[in-house]
C-alpha cells in the first residue's frame, strides 16, 4: 500500500518562498507521474503542476513562472518550489502520484500553505 507524506507547508509573507515535498512510502513501483493540486476554502481543487517519469513538466496558468516542480525518482519524491508567493496562493496543497502498473492514483493528506499580505 502506497502512502504519500507531504511536508514543507507553513506561513510566509507575500513575496516569499516555500518548498514542499511529497514522498511515497511503502510502494514497490515508481510513479509514472507526480502531481500537485491545491484547494482554497470555498473553491474547487486546482491543478498546480505535474512531472512525468521522463521529467516532462506541466503547470497551471496561475503558477507559471513562479512555481517549479521537480522529482527524485530514486527517492519517489516530488518537490514544489514556490517563489513570489501571493495571498491568493493560500490553500491546502496535496500531492498525487499516478501508477500505471497499479491502475490508479494515490493522494496525500495535504499541507497548509498560508501567505500573508
Amino acid at each position: 500500500q502506497v502512502q504519500l507524506v507531504e511536508s514543507g507547508g507553513g506561513l510566509v509573507q507575500a513575496g516569499g518562498s516555500l518548498r514542499l515535498s511529497c514522498a511515497a512510502i511503502g510502494g514497490r513501483f515508481s510513479p509514472d507521474m507526480m502531481n500537485w493540486y491545491r484547494q482554497a476554502p470555498g473553491k474547487q481543487r486546482e491543478f498546480i503542476a505535474s512531472i512525468t517519469s521522463r521529467s516532462r513538466t506541466n503547470y497551471g496558468d496561475s503558477v507559471k513562472g513562479r512555481f517549479t516542480i521537480s522529482g527524485d525518482t530514486a527517492k519517489n519524491t516530488v518537490y514544489l518550489q514556490m517563489d513570489s508567493l501571493k495571498p491568493e496562493d493560500t490553500a491546502v496543497y496535496t500531492c498525487a502520484f499516478d501508477y500505471v502498473q497499479l491502475g490508479g492514483r494515490h493522494w496525500g493528506r495535504g499541507t497548509q500553505v498560508t501567505v500573508s499580505s
